[in-house]
């Protein structure tokens, strides 16, 4: 640990990949903890570079800018200690006498189950989102003492556990079948230890080409090289621009992945992390979050950043074009009598980084999007989505039924242009949302058929940070899908879009989560909230302060019989015992 530089260090745990000992590229101008309406509208460039690879290319660019729709990676944020540099083989034996007074202190609290509270229904348990290499690419931890010493610190502020990838990409890199979990084996034994639940994510998608996408990891070689060898097995726009961040939902059913249908290469993955898993599963274990798209969103990737194809607030384009779907669409279209539809996708839907008056399909009067062909397109589009989204949830339903963990989908929150009539951003992405169409009830009915919850982002977002031009709309984007779940009783979970340690941000979460549609209606808790992510600004003393009193409110739950500066006094206590365990950790991570 001694031989890695403190750039090095900062960067493992943030996800950022490790080259060699001179990496830089450090902005400082990053560590605002308040994000203001002008940040999100104009983000800041930066020098960092990436390489992605996939169908046979190799790319070394830019990083794409920061967009509010994905959270941003820590663009080398160096920590601001000033904690003196102690011997780092100290952190376990100083965590071990400092454990029982914080175990006293956190008997206090009460205890919560993801769903709810054991000794009351108020509240929403809080997990931490791990870095994104927290296994590395020879399968094993990254920086397993300061990682240890962070799970340490988020156990101590009342966190209830953390949410990790478990990357297709690494584990069945060598071959079809051939499973190795390697470092998830620890990194699951280390969360048992420290008493933390784990929502694992079943991440069937490459990393590296989205916003926060701080390292490399493609999918399987073996993958890649069908990929290769049949480049519609990518999502194909007009352009004939293909896709390498995830397998086309269009050969979902096909024998394309050495003899494997996609949905069956999914299933067996999640079989095999059942057995290799099983007895932590409903204990340690408590969520599978399957991974359904880009970034592991169900969506389409109809506004991919990598080499500035896209930017925000773009309203992207659709992402149909490979020979798989559409062949579907010409099926669909026959089926209706109308074959002249099936050759093709909209062609007057614009490009990438149009706005929806800049198009004939997606304009306020007269657009394509109201139409008879629209309507046809888009129902067929967004319900090749749903089929996909219900192959797998089904699939990870049956593997998953009497191991006592729930099951979940992420949906992207893509709240640009929201506030127009055709809600084009929405409907490249595959969601039908219109002002004439409602597109998340599909979705939560969906969801409700499997017992799923529902997560969604961009919880933390206020309509009025947001660039008014593009009619930005989060929170009545919010509130749309918290309908739409409460109608099917589908649970809702959240997470904040962007890294965001300001009250503000914090406080737009407690209102979020527990939602009120009306004054004669009681509130609807989420049933899980995920703090993006964990790093070491996450461990500066202001920002521990803030996220220590806000977990501490979430756990309480916005109708708790005591008045908010009580429970602020009791998250200062919390603080000041814990405080030489998280000064450790900060020591740690600049090691």
């Amino acid at each position: 640990m001694a031989g890695l530089s403190i750039t090095h260090q900062l960067g493992s745990l943030a996800g950022s990949p490790i080259q060699s000992s001179s990496d830089s590229g450090l902005d400082a101008s990053t560590s605002s903890a308040v994000v203001n309406a002008a940040a999100v509208w104009k983000s800041p460039q930066t020098n960092l570079r990436c390489r992605i690879q996939g169908g046979g290319t190799e790319i070394e660019a830019l990083s794409p800018p920061v967009s509010p729709c994905r959270s941003p990676g820590l663009n080398g944020i160096r920590a601001d200690l000033t904690v003196a540099c102690q011997a780092f083989t100290t952190i376990d034996r100083e965590m071990e006498m400092m454990m029982p007074q914080i175990e006293e202190e956190m008997m206090k609290t009460r205890k919560f189950k993801e769903g709810g509270a054991q000794d009351k229904e108020k509240g929403v348990p809080v997990y931490v989102m791990m870095p994104l290499d927290s296994v590395n690419m020879n399968n094993g931890v990254n920086r397993k003492k300061a990682m240890n010493a962070s799970l340490s610190a988020l156990k101590s502020a009342g966190v209830e556990g953390i949410m990790m990838d478990v990357w297709w990409g690494l584990v069945e890199r060598d071959g079809p079948g051939v499973y190795n979990w390697g470092g998830y084996i620890e990194l699951m034994e280390m969360a048992k230890k420290h008493g933390l639940k784990v929502q694992a994510v079943m991440s069937f998608h490459q990393c590296g080409g989205n916003v926060g996408d701080s390292c490399t990891i493609p999918l399987p070689r073996w993958v890649t090289e069908e990929v290769d060898q049949d480049p519609d097995l990518a999502y194909t726009d007009q352009w004939g621009r293909r896709n390498y961040e995830y397998i086309s939902l269009g050969c979902d059913t096909l024998p394309v992945l050495k003899g494997r249908t996609p949905i069956q290469c999914y299933g067996d993955f999640m079989r095999a992390f059942r057995d290799q898993f099983k007895h932590l599963l409903g204990d340690t274990i408590v969520e599978i979050q399957v991974g359904m798209g880009p970034a592991g969103e169900l969506r389409y990737p109809s506004y991919p950043e990598q080499n500035g194809t896209w930017r925000f607030p773009g309203i992207g384009a659709f992402q149909c074009y490979d020979k798989y779907m559409i062949s579907s669409l010409q099926a669909a279209a026959n089926a209706a009598g109308k074959s002249e539809w099936g050759s093709t996708g909209p062609r007057d839907a614009g490009e990438y980084n149009n706005w929806p008056e800049d198009t004939p399909f997606f304009r306020r009067e007269g657009g394509g999007w109201d139409s008879q062909y629209g309507e046809f397109f888009l129902t067929w589009y967004s319900q090749m989505l749903l089929d996909h989204g219900e192959r797998i949830v089904s699939s990870a339903k049956s593997i998953f039924e009497t191991t006592g963990v729930k099951i979940s989908v992420k949906v992207a929150g893509i709240h640009w242009h929201y506030g127009t009539r055709s809600h084009a951003p929405e409907l490249t992405a595959g969601y039908y949302n219109t002002r004439f169409h409602d597109g998340y009830r599909p979705i939560g009915q969906m969801l409700a058929r499997h017992g799923a919850v529902f997560n969604f982002t961009c919880i933390e977002m206020r309509d009025h940070e947001q660039p008014q031009d593009a009619q930005c709309a989060p929170e009545k984007l919010v509130k749309q899908v918290a309908l739409a779940t409460r109608e099917f009783g589908v649970p809702l979970a959240g997470e904040n879009a962007l890294p965001r340690y300001d009250e503000t941000a914090h406080d737009q979460i407690l209102n979020a989560a527990s939602l009120k549609f009306d004054d004669s209606e009681n509130e609807s808790e989420m049933c899980a909230f995920t703090y993006l992510r964990m790093n070491p600004d996450l461990f500066q003393p202001d920002n521990w302060r803030k996220f220590v009193s806000f977990v501490k409110k979430m756990k309480e739950g916005k109708d708790a019989n005591r008045c908010l500066e009580q429970v602020e006094r009791e998250a200062e206590h919390f603080v000041h015992v814990t405080q030489p365990l998280v000064q450790e950790v900060a020591v740690a991570l600049m090691h």
